[in-house]
């Protein structure tokens, strides 16, 4: 099992890995199918089913569709150029992908929003298809986005077709367990067994700038969102918290006025900061998922702005250590909330910004599992019920809670030997059936929770 660390962590667009960077990137491999294709196409249709419909207009799913036919990719996506190919697209009624002809696509009819039964393979499923000159359908193909920007096609679903396709890595693990040994055995840590497989795929230097700009993204998105007020789009009217809350916090610097606790203000305004901005559709990293991109970073730039001794060049390090841990969930349980609920998303960033924190502060193997574990654990059975289908409420606070409990977890086990009676992989496993078990009410649709408790307007 490898999962890279650029698959955990991808530069994409907001407000959802799932809905909105997946669907757009299942575009693109649908267009480099009909590139390859010996027939001839005039026109394009997509069907959206299960969560992708329900809270497929709060989260963007229409709109990344759209400009995914149009060739837009989630890496290097441009808003300005963004905002003008809808546009045309709504005039012409046509989509012009690079090495294609002009394809007809009205997104008033050509975009479908299927209420009924969702697809059988996943929550968040999509059918794209190719029509002829007589609008006769001669190609299509179902895909599903299966949580942080994954896309797999129904086949590889079934057949379980795992998408890395490179050499053998040196130091190959499937579970914790496994994780811990090969650790026990090689005299290396989590981050260095990481690093050595990430290498059979990429050299150091891409591998050293690859996680560079990882951070690059984080930090500038963190930024923006600091420096930005006004209200989030979407109806709601939800209003830009970060940029008061830190510059409160900037004020009270140095007037011995605040409690040791005003700590956790400035964890988790750097967590609503990310969040806000990746509500607002703008360049996010996934970690794991954009409904949880915010905590990561936000403990990253604790640590670094808080934390004595913290070196800026053991990023890579955590963010390593936290790959390692997330592809661990992915592979055991899910990162996606359309599977396993907020559980999945959150408590996954946490875990993984715990690990990371745990790491980069001396801890051992079995102090970074450890710090995992906690931080999961107390996420157990944390549905996904966003308010209107917007990536806002509850989900930016929820952000900086987990943030804040990722601090803690990572502390905790710092306090301790690394021996624990829960394993990581038991509470993997216990997210995993907690996750089968929820209501599909509780699982990204809006259908439950806060989102029929709380007016949507």
């Amino acid at each position: 099992m490898f999962v890279s660390v650029f698959d955990m962590f991808k530069v994409g667009i907001g407000p959802s890995s799932s809905h909105t960077v997946g669907p757009m990137v299942a575009a693109g491999r649908f267009l480099d199918l009909l590139r390859t294709s010996p027939f001839t196409f005039r026109g394009l249709k997509a069907t959206l089913y299960g969560s992708l419909a329900f809270t497929g207009v709060g989260h963007a799913t229409d709109r990344a569709t759209v400009l995914g036919l149009a060739g837009f990719r989630p890496d290097d996506y441009d808003a300005n150029a963004a905002e003008e190919t809808l546009q045309q697209v709504e005039r012409t009624r046509t989509v012009r992908p690079n090495g294609l002809p002009e394809l007809a696509f009205d997104p008033a009819v050509d975009l479908v929003f299927n209420f009924d039964a969702p697809l059988p393979g996943h929550a968040n499923g999509m059918i794209l298809a190719a029509r002829d000159a007589q609008g006769d359908e001669i190609l299509q193909v179902t895909y599903y986005s299966v949580g942080g920007g994954f896309v797999l096609t129904a086949e590889e679903l079934v057949t379980g077709q795992d998408p890395d396709t490179g050499p053998p890595v040196p130091y190959p693990f499937s579970s914790a367990h496994e994780m811990l040994a090969t650790c026990a055995s090689q005299g290396k840590s989590i981050a260095a067994l990481k690093r050595a497989n990430e290498l059979t795929r990429l050299t150091p230097v891409a591998l050293e700038g690859g996680l560079a700009r990882i951070w690059q993204v984080m930090r500038e998105c963190m930024d923006r969102g600091l420096e930005t007020e006004g209200q989030l789009p979407g109806g709601l009217k939800v209003k830009r918290r970060a940029f008061q809350i830190h510059r409160s916090l900037l004020n009270e610097r140095g007037l011995n006025l605040t409690a040791p606790h005003t700590v956790n203000d400035w964890i988790s305004v750097y967590a609503i900061a990310v969040n806000e901005e990746n509500a607002a559709g703008g360049q996010v990293v996934t970690a794991p998922t954009n409904g949880a991109a915010g905590v990561v970073p936000a403990v990253i730039r604790y640590w670094l702005d808080h934390v004595p001794d913290a070196d800026s060049s053991r990023i890579g390090e955590f963010l390593l250590t936290a790959a390692a841990i997330g592809g661990l969930i992915k592979h055991n349980a899910s990162i996606s909330g359309a599977e396993c609920g907020c559980q999945a998303e959150v408590g996954s960033a946490s875990a993984m910004a715990a690990a990371g924190l745990c790491a980069v502060m001396g801890g051992t193997p079995e102090q970074v599992e450890n710090a995992a574990e906690i931080a999961l654990e107390h996420h157990l059975g944390m549905t996904c019920d966003p308010v209107m289908g917007l990536v806002q409420l509850p989900c930016i606070e929820r952000n900086g809670l987990g943030a804040v409990k990722a601090v803690s977890a990572a502390s905790l086990s710092l306090r301790g030997d690394g021996t624990h009676l829960v394993s990581l992989d038991a509470c993997i496993e216990t997210m995993r059936q907690t996750g089968n078990d929820m209501s599909e009410r509780y699982k990204e649709t809006s259908l439950g929770g806060l989102a029929v408790n709380v007016p949507n307007c």
